[in-house]
């Protein structure tokens, strides 16, 4: 018979050990082990068939093996479309919009006479209907099944054969060969291999909804990110008006792309012109407000820096920062003290990127350090400026990659001049109705603002 043990898992990453720890060797996390019974198969009777490998010349990679989800945006981050036989993992906060979009591709691809069966272990059916009526749009290839049992959940699948399935949410689902119960480590991991195993063997596009810790990272083993063929991240505030989908991992096309989103009463609508919407009711004669320009996968996106530097009435002066790495904006506030010579170890200061974005970018090193000057001087940048570099240490500008991207969706917004490295510069095609100004250090740049 199958002997079970115990087994202490980390709760954020899955790192498994034999007994309880305090702190997790993995993640460094504290805390987050917890106790489940690990059954064992035994071992296999028998001698297995041996596997026959292929060559690459025979595999047939058409392009027909995509799906289009009728949402440009989001076939954007999949990076075309959905592939068929792949597995896509959709995290977020919770109410963030998740169920939303993806009930939405489901709506867009029964249009186009695709079989969908969409699986939920949280709501009821008509539950379910109610939110699917407020989107509208749906036919007979639209097929709903509430159930959270793995084995009962894969013999609808091979009984109705959709080409697309979705899992809301993986943390409900269940087998009942683990002992442990549903959510917790074992299950999630189990699950996930099954579900994994189902697509490829019948062809199946699977989408799992996963919930996420506090931390932002998705609830589970870490292991679970590592299993799916594509992890998209919703980014944004609930009550905010746009929401980001971030592609972090994606095994058929590029990383790191985004998609934006306008959430209303009807569902999540597209935005075509994401930099036009980020610069929405900026100020232009305001000092501390920047513009920038990052690049998220192979799409340029104009966003505002804001700063605010003013004179600390406490000993220890308050850093604050919003969408930008904390300690990054600490560095480079200690390079202006050491390279331009601005005492600004007495002032508070507080750096914003508006339109609620995330970015981590180098490249728009030069633009918080534009934005932290103009503030502290109490002198607006010109409004028609676009700022992007990266910034070293020495108080150096750095060169940053597809400048020509960046360039031209500047000039196509209507700004007139352009900060950035004078590495990039060399080569750089001119742009009609666009002033390039090159730059090698913090005190040139200084010198144009």
């Amino acid at each position: 018979m199958a002997k079970a043990k115990q087994i202490y898992f980390c709760q954020e990453c899955g790192y498994e050990s034999t007994k309880w720890l305090g702190q997790c060797p993995g993640c460094r996390n504290w805390n987050t082990f917890v106790e489940e019974k690990v059954v064992g198969t035994g071992k296999r009777s028998g001698k297995t068939e041996a596997a026959v490998p292929t060559s690459i010349l025979q595999v047939n990679a058409s392009e027909d093996t995509r799906i289009g989800t009728g949402m440009k945006e989001l076939d954007r981050v999949l990076g075309g479309g959905i592939v068929k036989g792949s597995m896509t993992l959709v995290g977020g906060d919770p109410g963030i919009g998740k169920s939303t979009l993806l009930l939405q591709v489901c709506r867009n691809l029964t249009g186009a006479e695709h079989k969908v069966l969409y699986v939920s272990g949280e709501e009821s059916l008509q539950q379910i209907k109610i939110r699917a009526e407020r989107l509208g749009g749906f036919n007979r290839d639209m097929l709903l099944l509430c159930e959270t049992d793995m084995d009962a959940i894969e013999g609808a699948m091979a009984k109705v054969m959709p080409e697309v399935v979705i899992i809301d949410s993986i943390q409900t689902m269940y087998l009942e060969e683990v002992g442990s119960g549903a959510g917790s480590v074992s299950q999630v991991r189990e699950v996930t291999g099954r579900l994994m195993r189902i697509a490829k063997q019948m062809n199946i596009a699977i989408f799992i909804v996963g919930h996420v810790t506090k931390e932002g990272t998705v609830a589970g083993p870490r292991t679970l990110e590592h299993m799916v063929d594509t992890v998209l991240y919703f980014e944004g505030e609930k009550n905010a008006l746009y929401r980001i989908l971030r592609g972090v991992k994606n095994r058929f096309g590029s990383t790191n792309e985004i998609g934006v989103f306008e959430m209303k009463d009807t569902g999540l609508y597209e935005v075509e012109n994401p930099s036009q919407v980020m610069l929405n009711g900026r100020p232009l004669d305001a000092s501390g407000s920047v513009v920038v320009c990052s690049m998220e996968g192979t799409r340029p996106i104009l966003i505002e820096i804001q700063a605010l530097v003013c004179q600390s009435n406490f000993n220890l002066p308050r850093r604050t920062s919003v969408g930008i790495d904390y300690n990054r904006v600490n560095l480079l506030m200690a390079v202006l003290e050491k390279r331009a010579g601005l005492m600004l170890a007495g002032n508070d200061a507080y750096v914003n990127l508006a339109g609620g974005m995330r970015l981590n970018e180098p490249a728009i090193d030069l633009g918080i350090i534009v934005a932290l000057v103009s503030s502290f001087k109490n002198v607006p940048v010109d409004a028609h400026t676009i700022i992007f570099g990266e910034v070293g240490l020495a108080g150096e500008v750095r060169g940053v990659s597809m400048v020509a991207q960046r360039v031209k969706e500047a000039a196509k917004l209507g700004f007139t001049t352009c900060i950035l490295p004078k590495i990039n510069c060399e080569g750089l095609e001119k742009i009609k109705g666009m002033e390039l100004k090159g730059v090698q250090n913090i005190s040139e740049v200084l010198s144009y603002i």
